[in-house]
């Protein structure tokens, strides 16, 4: 007899996946990876227990993922023929910063040698710069966020959440740097300065509503690869009780989910991440998780439903 498998048995790998914590046997063509790591989080503790939270609430897309509104159904090749892997857990060394990054970079650049796109779950932000690094390849990096995270070395600080994307941006292997949905009124003009001066774009709130899906999208050369990195802060705090740097004005589901779809039929995504669920804050349905995963799978099936996937998996 076949079994039930409802979404409160069993181990719970992304989306069911199977696991392949030997890298070096991946042969999948996405690999998700959990990052439990929040030592970057000067606030509240909490998102290092997010990648087991988002993994726990995908197993209940298990039956499937269709939208009623266009009739789509998503990731059905790809879970059919076993091109979904979770890859387990970056391994987390408390208080070693240094190490603990090394671990993440050496996790994600196994994925890429192994010819799969990485899909991370997070974890603090500061998780993005040792998973940036990874890539030998030249990209752009597209960041969803309420918080521009530009701040300098000050006071011995140089890894906390804040500071992943002067990091990022300094790099020789990032074409371009593009913020979307800044607008926690705790930034600092001078980081915003310094993004500009770089030749970097801030989309502040405002304009991001102005743009539009199709805008957003275009903020990236047509066609062009791009490293897209989400803060479920981007979403309004009223949506996110879970995360412990929501701010409101932020993004609704609908416009988040439309930017993210033009990405996908725009650019060549590379890999993506989404951070900052705190499960130590969520309501008692965990929706934070909830939507975090919504957003992950969402996301993965429109980059899956692409020509230009559809023939990589097929060569």
């Amino acid at each position: 007899m076949a079994r039930i498998d409802r979404p409160y048995v069993g181990i719970p790998s992304f989306l069911r996946a199977p696991i392949c914590e030997d890298l070096s046997k991946l042969d999948a063509k996405i690999g998700v990876y959990g990052v439990p790591f929040d030592e970057g989080s000067p606030f509240y503790p909490g998102s290092r227990m997010g990648p087991r939270a988002i993994r726990e609430h995908s197993l209940r897309f298990c039956g499937g993922l269709y939208d009623p509104a266009t009739r789509r159904q998503f990731l059905v090749e790809e879970r059919e023929r076993g091109l979904i892997a979770d890859v387990g857990d970056v391994d987390i060394a408390p208080t070693n910063v240094e190490r603990t990054f090394d671990n993440i970079t050496a996790t994600v650049r196994g994925i890429l040698d192994r010819g799969a796109m990485p899909v991370g779950l997070g974890g603090d932000h500061s998780i993005a710069y040792p998973i940036f690094r990874a890539f030998d390849r030249k990209v752009h990096i597209l960041h969803f966020d309420a918080h521009m995270d530009y701040a300098p070395e000050a006071n011995g600080l140089r890894y906390t959440n804040g500071h992943a994307f002067r990091h990022m941006a300094a790099m020789d292997t990032a074409l371009s740097l593009t913020q979307v949905g800044i607008r926690s009124l705790r930034s600092d003009g001078r980081d915003h300065a310094a993004i500009e001066a770089g030749g970097n774009r801030v989309v502040a709130m405002p304009e991001a509503r102005m743009l539009g899906a199709e805008g957003i999208a275009g903020l990236v050369p047509d066609g062009a690869p791009v490293y897209v990195s989400i803060d479920i802060d981007a979403l309004d705090i009223s949506l996110v009780p879970g995360c412990v740097s929501g701010e409101p004005d932020g993004f609704l589901y609908g416009e988040l989910r439309d930017a993210l779809k033009a990405v996908a039929e725009r650019c060549e995504v590379v890999g993506f991440d989404l951070v900052e669920v705190n499960p130590a804050l969520d309501v008692g349905t965990g929706a934070t998780a909830y939507l975090a995963a919504t957003i992950v799978l969402g996301f993965l099936g429109e980059i899956c439903a692409q020509p230009r996937w559809k023939a990589a998996i097929a060569a």
